[in-house]
């Protein structure tokens, strides 16, 4: 499971390895659920979008809240196979988290922070990579309306009740995983998609068989893990502290 990851980089770097406007992204050292972040869509590739993580399937009555699709089934399910089909981006990063001693991410406790120990994982230069994302745009349903006494002709106590018309739609995006590499094996059962950079055009516009023989582990040789800071596992906090290694 991916349920925090960290995105530092500068803008103008990640401008220059994606090729798009980063413009007004700042640094973040905990990427958690729920949060509003930059993801590059198939249907724009040269601008990153703004979207909130954890999708919610166009159809929901509901506003759903799923982080991660799993690859060997991401085709199938109806919460993620029309987003497969048509709907992917690239979800920028340099590092994740994972949690060891069990139920880490897949804590409902701060979706990451119920683990005894979390760890940071990424390239040993902290380089940029994408991470194979799913997303989605909601239409909130219509709040219901109801008439009470005469506050619902336009006086007395109806004259403060101001309707919420929805919002319009909400972009939401989802990170895939697959089975883990050697290295993530030890701190979890499953790990995002890294994708190499040759493999993310054809992730965002290839067919989509093309796209699942991309959904393998990436080497752990390339990657490293260290342990830090507990203090990951709030996702109010957010500081560069965070990715140092402690212990």
């Amino acid at each position: 499971m991916c349920g925090r990851y960290t995105l530092f980089t500068p803008a103008t770097d990640l401008e220059a390895r994606f090729d798009a406007d980063f413009a007004g992204v700042e640094p973040r050292y905990n990427c958690a659920p729920g949060q509003d972040l930059p993801v590059i869509a198939d249907e724009d590739p040269t601008v990153a979008t703004r979207m909130e993580w954890g999708l919610t399937p166009s159809w929901a009555d509901e506003s759903f809240d799923l982080i991660n699709a799993r690859a060997e089934t991401v085709s199938e399910k109806r919460s993620f196979a029309d987003a497969f089909e048509r709907r992917r981006c690239l979800v920028p990063a340099d590092g994740f988290y994972e949690w060891v001693d069990g139920g880490g991410p897949d804590s409902d406790v701060n979706r990451g922070g119920g683990g005894t120990t979390p760890y940071r994982v990424a390239f040993e230069d902290d380089r940029l990579f994408a991470m194979a994302g799913l997303y989605e745009r909601w239409e909130p349903p219509e709040p219901e309306t109801t008439q009470t006494g005469l506050g619902a002709f336009g006086g007395g106590a109806g004259e403060d009740d101001d309707s919420d018309d929805g919002g319009g739609p909400i972009e939401t995006f989802t990170i895939v995983t697959t089975e883990p590499n050697d290295l993530v094996a030890d701190l979890h059962h499953r790990m995002a998609v890294i994708l190499e950079p040759d493999e993310e055009a054809t992730w965002l516009r290839g067919a989509p068989d093309e796209a699942a023989a991309l959904l393998d582990p990436y080497p752990a040789d390339e990657l490293t893990a260290h342990p830090v800071s507990t203090r990951v596992n709030s996702p109010a906090v957010d500081a560069p502290e965070l990715i140092e290694p402690v212990g």
